[in-house]
């Protein structure tokens, strides 16, 4: 998956936006204002920054030593940094994807839910 099919498939879902709150070389997705992934610019080959259940985390960076590793700049208990030009499958990169929009979805108080759910 490259950058361009990442940005595609995090900007289709409901309720988000794009910005570069933390310079020009990183691309930020929120949904209903809370971070949901990151992706370097400037980063090669291509990464992205992916919220995450904790005990799933730990279990996909030993099934893709290397190529899913702790989120870089982020917690490294919520957060993985994902490959995404290489070898990790490209539907796991979209399951990964969804659950991290899930989980900020999840997290969401009342109120926001109730106005994603009015988009």
């Amino acid at each position: 998956m490259n950058i361009e099919e990442f940005r595609e498939y995090c900007i289709s879902k409901k309720g988000v936006t794009e910005s570069f709150p933390f310079g020009e070389d990183t691309l930020v997705f929120k949904v209903m204002g809370k971070m949901f992934a990151l992706v370097g610019l400037e980063n090669y080959p291509a990464t992205a920054n992916l919220k995450c259940n904790p005990e799933r985390a730990i279990e996909l960076r030993e099934a893709y030593d290397g190529l899913i590793v702790p989120g870089y700049h982020m917690s490294k208990v919520h957060w993985n940094t994902v490959a995404l030009e290489q070898n990790v499958p490209h539907n796991l990169l979209l399951e990964l994807i969804d659950h991290s929009y899930n989980l900020v979805v999840d997290s969401l108080t009342k109120k926001l839910k109730t106005a994603l759910e009015n988009l």
